[in-house]
C-alpha cells in the first residue's frame, strides 16, 4: 500500500480526499495545523498536527514514512483576506510551501499534486478560460499561488519532481454519507452562506453587486462538486505515478451559474424564502469565471458529473446531519 502525504487533509477538500485515496488502495497520512481544518474530519487516517513550514517536523515525518507522493491542500484561500493581510498569504502559501518542497527534494519524494486556483488568471479575457489564458492575478492570493506554480515548474526543469497543478474554480457540495461540509470560520463561500440563512444562523444573504454584464446582473461562477474534484485528484495521482508526466489542468464544469440562480435552487431545496440584500460590488470580483475543462477530459477521461442542484442538496443534507450529530 503506497503512502500519500496529504498536507491540509483536515480541511474541506483535503478531508474529502482521504476516503477517495483509501477506496483506491492508498494510505493517506495527514499533516494539518488545524488552523482552519477539523480533527473530526480526518476519518480512518493518521493525523499529525503541525505546520508544513516546520522543517524539524517534516524531517521526522519523511524519516518515518516513505511517501509515493504529496498532495498539497494547505493554502490560505480567502481573496479579501489576502488583500488586507498579504504577508499571511506569502508566508503560508509561498514560504511554508518552499520548506515542504525543500524536504521533498531532500528525501527524494518527487511527485506533487498542488491545489492551485482560477485566481491565477485574473480578469477573464474569454468566456471560457483555458489553461493557455494569460496569467495575471489581481490579488495576493492569486499571486501567491502563481509564485508556487513557478517554483514547482523550475524544480521540475531541474529533474527534481513531477507535478500536477490543478486550478480549481468553485468547490461546492459535500459527501453526505460522511456528513462532511464546508466549515470555514468565518464562512465566506456563497452556498454555505445561503444555507446558513435557511438554518436560521443568519438573517439574510448579502449579494455584492447586481449590475454586472451577466444574465441577471449578478456574478457568474463555475461550481464543481467536491467529490468530482477529488476524483480528478485521484486521476492526477495515478497519472503521475504511472506516466511520470507533468500536467496543468483546470477543474471545473464548464458551465456558470449566477448568484441569483444559486439562490433560486437553494430556495427550492430548503423550502425557505432566504431573504437577500444587495450591497456594493467588491473590488476585484470579475463578472464571470467559467472553466474550459476539456484538457482534463483529454488527459484522463475525467468530466464533472454533478449539477448545481446536486451540489446544493448534498451541502444542505450534510449541514443538517452535522447539526443533528452535534445536538
Amino acid at each position: 500500500m503506497q503512502s500519500i502525504l496529504v498536507v491540509g487533509g483536515a480541511g474541506y477538500i483535503g478531508s474529502h480526499m482521504l476516503s477517495h485515496l483509501q477506496n483506491a488502495g492508498y494510505q493517506p497520512i495527514v499533516l494539518d495545523n488545524l488552523s482552519t481544518g477539523h480533527r473530526d474530519a480526518v476519518i480512518n487516517a493518521e493525523l499529525i498536527v503541525g505546520d508544513m513550514g516546520d522543517a524539524a517536523l517534516l524531517d521526522q515525518l519523511f524519516q518515518q514514512h516513505r511517501f509515493s507522493a504529496v498532495m498539497h491542500f494547505a493554502g490560505c484561500i480567502e481573496v479579501q483576506e489576502s488583500v488586507t493581510h498579504p504577508l499571511k498569504y506569502y508566508k503560508n502559501n509561498v514560504a511554508a510551501t518552499m520548506t515542504l518542497l525543500e524536504k521533498m527534494q531532500q528525501y527524494d519524494v518527487n511527485h506533487l499534486i498542488f491545489s492551485s486556483t482560477a485566481a491565477v488568471y485574473g480578469e477573464p479575457q474569454t468566456a471560457l478560460i483555458t489553461e493557455k489564458h494569460p496569467l495575471n492575478p489581481v490579488n495576493p492570493y492569486g499571486r501567491s499561488k502563481l509564485m508556487v506554480e513557478q517554483i514547482i515548474k523550475d524544480m521540475s526543469e531541474q529533474g527534481i519532481l513531477k507535478y500536477a497543478i490543478l486550478r480549481y474554480f468553485n468547490a461546492a457540495g459535500a459527501d453526505k454519507k460522511k456528513g462532511m461540509k464546508e466549515r470555514h470560520q468565518p464562512e465566506t463561500h456563497l452556498i454555505p452562506l445561503i444555507l446558513q440563512v435557511a438554518q436560521g444562523i443568519r438573517e439574510n444573504i448579502t449579494i455584492f453587486g447586481a449590475d454586472y454584464p451577466t444574465i441577471d446582473g449578478t456574478c457568474v461562477r463555475d461550481y464543481i462538486h467536491v467529490t468530482d474534484l477529488c476524483e480528478a485528484h485521484l486521476h492526477a495521482l495515478i497519472w503521475l505515478l504511472t506516466k511520470k508526466q507533468n500536467v496543468v489542468c483546470n477543474l471545473g464544469v464548464g458551465r456558470g451559474y449566477s448568484v441569483l440562480e444559486v439562490l433560486k435552487v437553494a430556495r427550492e431545496i430548503t423550502a425557505h424564502s432566504i431573504p437577500m440584500v444587495v450591497s456594493e460590488k467588491r473590488p476585484g470580483d470579475p463578472a464571470s469565471l467559467v472553466a474550459d475543462p476539456l484538457l482534463a477530459y483529454e488527459t484522463w477521461g475525467w468530466k464533472a458529473s454533478a449539477d448545481l442542484e446536486m451540489m446544493v442538496r448534498d451541502a444542505w443534507e450534510a449541514s443538517r446531519e452535522l447539526i443533528k450529530n452535534e445536538v
